[in-house]
Parts: C-alpha cells; sequence; structure tokens
C-alpha cells in the first residue's frame, strides 16, 4: 500500500507540475526570443522527498534537442551583446596587444641539457626545446604544440618526462578538454615517434631508471577517476601493460611525482581528508609499491626525499602542519623527528629542499612567506617582501647542489618576475619579469589590503587595486571576485587582462573568504560542511563593505566567480539577489545536491568531507538548503552571464545549462541572462594562448554594457 501510495502522489505531482508549465508557459521568458527548452518533468526521490527537475533531461549529451537549444543559447546571447560587438573586439585586440608574443621563459638545468619553453608570434601554442650547456650547442625542438594543435579546436599537453639518458621524451595530449589524456612517445635524437601509445590516462607519467619503464595512471571512463597504476614497457602492446596498484576506495583519487633527489616515484592516493603515499625505488621498475606511512581518518601528509632522508608534512594533532624529518633508513613513525612545529597563527602551506637548505613557504595575515633554513642550524630567516598584498612561490631548479633559489613573485601591480636569490650572501638576480607592451607603468595603479567584517565579526581580507586617477568616492563600478573552496587560497596575482577595466575606472577587489586557507586552516574549516554557508556570507559582506566604503557605487557592483566560486554566485544571488547589478557565473557548480547524489559524475565521491555526502540526512537538508538550482526564487535577480563548456570534466554543461533555464522560467523582471557554451572545450575554457582572451573580452564587455560604459 505504500508504494501505490507514493506512486499516487509522485503521478499527482507530475500532472500539477504539468499544468502549472502550461499555465506559465506564455510567460517563460520575459524576452520573447529567449531559448525555450521543454520541461519534462522528473522526479528526485532520497530521504522520503521529491524533488521535480523538469530539466534533467538535459544531461543527454548526444540528444541533438540538447546541442540545439546550447546553440540557441550562444546566438541568443550574440543577439543580446551585438550592441557592444565593436567594444569586444576592441577588449580583445587591447588584451592580445599587450603580450610579447615572441617569448621564452626562464630556462633551468637538468642532466647536462638546458630546458627553456618558447613562444612565437601568431601562434598559438608553446615551442618546447632544450639545448647542451655546451654554449654552441644546437636548439632541439623536442615538441612544437603548435604542429600537434594543426586542424584540431582544443588542444592541451599535459606533462613532458624526459627518461634518465635524455634519448626519450614522453608526453600527453588531450583533444577534446575533458582532461582525458593520450601519451606518445618520441626517440629526441631522431626524432622519429615510438610505436608505443597509451589511451585514457591522468597526463602525467613516470620513467624507471632503465631508460624504458614508464609508469602512469589510468581514469574511470565515467567517473574520470584516476585509480589504477600500470606499468609499460617501451616495445611492447599496451595490452600487457601490468597493473602495479589499484586504489579501490571510491572516495581516493591518485597521482604520481618523482622525489627531489630523483631516487624514488612517488604515489599518492588522497581523499579531502586524508593520504596515504606509497613509495617505489626508481631503480627497481619492476618492483612493488611500498606505503611510507598508512592511511588513517584526517591524517594528511606529504613527502619528498634529498640527502639520504625523507621530510614529511603532517597534521597529525597539528592542523596548521608541522614538518618532520627521517632517514631513509628508518622510515616508521616513531624515528620522526620533528624540524618545524606547529603554529597557531602560521599555515605551513609547502617546503622545498636543497642540498643545504630547507626552503619553507608559510602563511600568515592572509601573505605568503619563504623561510629559509640552514641544514646546518646556522641561519633561520625570512625572505623579505614590501608590497601590502602580494604572492611569492618557491620554484628552486632541478639541479639541487646550489645556493641559489628561484623563486616567482607578483603581486596585483606587479607582473609574474622570475628571481634567483643566493642564500649565502644574499645577492638577488631578477632573470624575468613578464612584459606588459603599450603604456603600462604600475606607479599608475593603487593596491590596498582591507579588513571586512562579517556579521558574526570575523575580520575577512580583501585586496583591492584601481588606477589613481579613479575616484573612490562611492561613484565607482566594482568588480567583486571570490571563490571559498577547497582550502585554495585567491592570491593577489598580476593579470594584464584587468587593466581592461582598470583603466575604464573600475576596481577590481578579490574577496578572501572563508573557505579558502589564506588564514590558515581553520578559515577552511569554517568554510566547508555545515559551515559552508559562512563563505556566501562573507561574501555579501564584503560587497556591503565596498559599498560603505566608496569602492563602488551600489547600483554598479558586480561580482565574478567560478567552478566552486559558480556555487558561490549562484547562493549569493538567492541570498542577496538586489546587491548586485550584475554577476558572471564561470562553469558553476550550482545543481549541489544532484550531482553530489550521483556517483557516476566525476569528482563526486571524493567530495564528500567537502560538501558533505547527502546520503546522509543531515548533509541533505544543509545542503538542499543553499543549492542555487533548488533555491531560485519568484525575485528579480541581477543581469547575469553564465558560461560552460561541452566536454566539461569538473562541473558537466548541464548544471549551468539547467540554472540558466530555471532562472529564465521563474525570475521576475527582464534583467540580462545569457549562457555562453564553448562547444569545443572543457573546464577551462578555450586553449590557445589568443583564443581564450576572447571569452575574457566577452566578461568585460558584459560589465562595462552594464556599467554604461561605452568605449
Amino acid at each position: 500500500m505504500r508504494f501505490v501510495r507514493n506512486r499516487v502522489r509522485q503521478i499527482l505531482l507530475i500532472l500539477l507540475f504539468g499544468a502549472l508549465m502550461n499555465l506559465t508557459n506564455d510567460g517563460f521568458a520575459q524576452d520573447a526570443e529567449a531559448p525555450r527548452p521543454a520541461e519534462k518533468p522528473h522526479v528526485l526521490k532520497k530521504h522520503g522527498e521529491d524533488r521535480m527537475d523538469e530539466f534533467y533531461w538535459l544531461k543527454e549529451r548526444e540528444n541533438p534537442e540538447v546541442i540545439s537549444y546550447l546553440n540557441q543559447e550562444n546566438e541568443y546571447l550574440k543577439t543580446k551583446m551585438a550592441d557592444v560587438k565593436d567594444l569586444e573586439t576592441k577588449l580583445f585586440d587591447e588584451t592580445v596587444a599587450r603580450i610579447k608574443q615572441t617569448d621564452q621563459s626562464v630556462p633551468y638545468n637538468s642532466r647536462g641539457y638546458r630546458y627553456y619553453t618558447r613562444f612565437e608570434e601568431g601562434q598559438q601554442y608553446p615551442v618546447y626545446c632544450r639545448k647542451k650547456l655546451d654554449p654552441a650547442g644546437p636548439e632541439e625542438v623536442m615538441l612544437d604544440v603548435n604542429q600537434l594543435a594543426e586542424g584540431k579546436p582544443f588542444c592541451r599537453v599535459g606533462g613532458l618526462a624526459v627518461s634518465k639518458n635524455n634519448k626519450i621524451l614522453g608526453y600527453s595530449v588531450d583533444f577534446v578538454g575533458r582532461r582525458k589524456y593520450n601519451a606518445e612517445f618520441k626517440n629526441l635524437e631522431s626524432g622519429e615517434m615510438l610505436p608505443d601509445q597509451i589511451e585514457n590516462i591522468t597526463g602525467s607519467l613516470q620513467w624507471a631508471d632503465d631508460n624504458k619503464t614508464v609508469f602512469y595512471l589510468k581514469k574511470d571512463p565515467q567517473t574520470l577517476r584516476s585509480y589504477l597504476v600500470r606499468r609499460h614497457k617501451l616495445g611492447t602492446p599496451t595490452k600487457d601493460d601490468v597493473d602495479v596498484y589499484e586504489e579501490t576506495d571510491e572516495q581516493f583519487n591518485c597521482y604520481m611525482y618523482k622525489s627531489r633527489s630523483q631516487d624514488y616515484i612517488f604515489l599518492v592516493c588522497s581523499q579531502t581528508l586524508s593520504e596515504e603515499v606509497l613509495m617505489l625505488k626508481a631503480d627497481d621498475p619492476d618492483g612493488e609499491f611500498e606505503v611510507f606511512s598508512p592511511r588513517k581518518a584526517n591524517h594528511e601528509y606529504s613527502i619528498d626525499h634529498l640527502g639520504g632522508k625523507f621530510f614529511i608534512r603532517s597534521n597529525e594533532e597539528a592542523e596548521n602542519f608541522r614538518l618532520f624529518s627521517t632517514s631513509d633508513q628508518n622510515i616508521g613513525r616513531e624515528n620522526w623527528e620533528e624540524i618545524v612545529p606547529h603554529r597557531d597563527n602560521v599555515y605551513l602551506s609547502d617546503f622545498d629542499l636543497l642540498d643545504d637548505y630547507l626552503v619553507v613557504s608559510e602563511r600568515k595575515d592572509a601573505l605568503t612567506q619563504l623561510r629559509v633554513i640552514n641544514n646546518d642550524g646556522s641561519k633561520d630567516e625570512y625572505l623579505p617582501f614590501e608590497e601590502s598584498a602580494y604572492v611569492v612561490r618557491s620554484s628552486p631548479t632541478p639541479e639541487a647542489n646550489t645556493d641559489w633559489l628561484r623563486y616567482s613573485y607578483t603581486s596585483l601591480t606587479t607582473p609574474n618576475s622570475v628571481y634567483e636569490v643566493n642564500l649565502k650572501t644574499g645577492e638577488k638576480k631578477l632573470l624575468k619579469q613578464d612584459e606588459v607592451l603599450g603604456e603600462f607603468d604600475p606607479a599608475q595603479y593603487v593596491t590596498q589590503r582591507l579588513w571586512a567584517t562579517a556579521r558574526d565579526g570575523t575580520k575577512v581580507p580583501v585586496t583591492v587595486v584601481y588606477h589613481k586617477d579613479t575616484a573612490i568616492d562611492g561613484t565607482a563600478p566594482c568588480l567583486e571576485y571570490g571563490y571559498g573552496s577547497y582550502g585554495s587560497s585567491m592570491d593577489p596575482r598580476f593579470s594584464s587582462t584587468h587593466l581592461n577595466l582598470l583603466n575604464r575606472g573600475f576596481v577590481y577587489a578579490i574577496a578572501h573568504i572563508r573557505g579558502g586557507q589564506e588564514m590558515g586552516r581553520q578559515w577552511y574549516e569554517n568554510g566547508k560542511l555545515l559551515n559552508k554557508k559562512n563563505t556566501f556570507t562573507d561574501f555579501i559582506d564584503v560587497g556591503r563593505f565596498l559599498i560603505e566604503n566608496k569602492y563602488s557605487a551600489p547600483d554598479r557592483l558586480f561580482a565574478r566567480g567560478g567552478s566552486a566560486g559558480g556555487l558561490l554566485m549562484g547562493a549569493v544571488i538567492n541570498m542577496a539577489p538586489d546587491l548586485y547589478h550584475g554577476v558572471i557565473a564561470d562553469v558553476p557548480f550550482v545543481d549541489v545536491v544532484t550531482t553530489m547524489l550521483d556517483d557516476t559524475i566525476p569528482l563526486t565521491t571524493f567530495e564528500y568531507d567537502e560538501w558533505g555526502n547527502p546520503n546522509e540526512k543531515e548533509y541533505y537538508d544543509y545542503m538542499l538548503s543553499y543549492s542555487p538550482y533548488d533555491n531560485i526564487q519568484e525575485v528579480e535577480y541581477p543581469n547575469m552571464l553564465v558560461t560552460t563548456g561541452l566536454h566539461d570534466s569538473q562541473v558537466q554543461y548541464w548544471e549551468p545549462a539547467k540554472w540558466v533555464a530555471r532562472l529564465r522560467k521563474t525570475r521576475k523582471g527582464d534583467n540580462l541572462l545569457l549562457l555562453k557554451t564553448n562547444m569545443e572545450a572543457g573546464h577551462g575554457g578555450a586553449s590557445g594562448r589568443f583564443d581564450r582572451y576572447k571569452e575574457v573580452a566577452l566578461r568585460h564587455a558584459f560589465l562595462l554594457k552594464l556599467a554604461g560604459i561605452e568605449e
């Protein structure tokens, strides 16, 4: 009888929904030109509750009706943006004109060669090169990605790996944008391609020392979870490859890397709150991976190796992490020696190893720092930096026997710069600063670190930048950017594309909201799971702070976020629909509950510790209370531009597509609501270095149109 009653209730719900659909069809969109996808009622059942999803069918990727709808949305966008098409073209031209088209990276030395990447005038993709250290040696082109990409709408190289004897290049490439890579191999002496090809891998290849054995990770074809380590011998069929390790826990994802010493291949099995590292001696290609420290709940750790020691970054009884070392002959936990203790106000984010130095990357008060510790204990100091908000990252060269530490530095007004500092003498050299062509002068821009007060009294860091001629008097348009998930910190990096807005009077603000890790691990913990709404309210409170402190006009405040930051956008406009004049949501994760209940979708199972597992009622209810798709209201929403990629492997295209369709059906008013689908790309957008700026130009034209700026 219970089944009959539930079935009757389900039928009545569908009939009622269909009746409502018919009643509102004439008013489906305020604009008669707007696309009207069909409504096909679909009931989702969980915890004794029914949720209706009338656009569930849009996930049918191969359905011609779906493709037609996405193309209609693209055409609709062109129509609505036609009045600023010339401005969009101008913005694209401005952006490309700032790029030094013929350029080269700072080279690094490894095993008798100097490696570098260069770009050529008019070319979309990099050319990977090397030279022997002999100054007269000719350039060797290892891989010209422009040739690889010829005739392809999308091309992304996942990783390059050169065998220990310097003779064979292994590389991986994705021609779709779904982050499913195929590996190929090239003889660098003859230039010939080897017959070996490996399909559907992560993109990372690790060589053993015998120069013929390669380890790679296979992906589950449905969920794209990397779970299976295989061993390939050059010259043998891939069907004969050997399974070396399989991760059977669906909440864990795997990746590999080589130790600093090059002596070990590390395999990391990772979940949001737990990690386990396995290791294999690189000179033992037929050996088995051995566990360094067994996995346990809530223990995250990472390791590296140099000079006969393992170094371990661990959160064991240390929320902000601490650092240990141990002899590679005695790796048991009882032998670990603490070398950097836990601190409540400093987050230990990473470390790098040189023969004579330990370089520790830290975060304090939302700033990155580099701490240098001599191995002999004679020195322990921080490298000095002067700007109020900046980003610094250690990036040592492959050769560890050096006193020179290489690092990159940038800020909202300083283009990315690569330095080397001599850790013995203190001498510092600028090796390269990205050139910004045209009339760019950093002194013409102002950057500030501000602190907004959230509704619960928490101080939230905010970084702003604007042209010095922009009046901070409550009249300027302002773009507020945020993310706030996965403990990923939104650092104030330079982007020449922001000049499009700053030179036209915009203020650009980064809201360092909870859910990131700018203020330490607790900042992340207080913005995830059952604390997730702190992320959204922080962003709203920063927006109000910007208005109250005259960084924005009340009717000229805009917001942007992508991926999990797109979830942020969706939640914010439901909670404060009248705060922002316009919103850009890039590849937004907006159908939270449905996605997290579908373990066939990539990323679902190993993200339960980020969002919660909706199979548990407590998390289901909480997620449902903020899920953007489930909380659309009959109110006037801001003007909106939503973007996605048909082949997106992280946030499936149908989430933003369904969201736009339901918003257009439900909302009041006639504000812009636009959906742009890149039919040839995935989560990261276009792959070419110029093509990606077409998407930037569209976003900026949208903002300038709303701000009433015509030039």
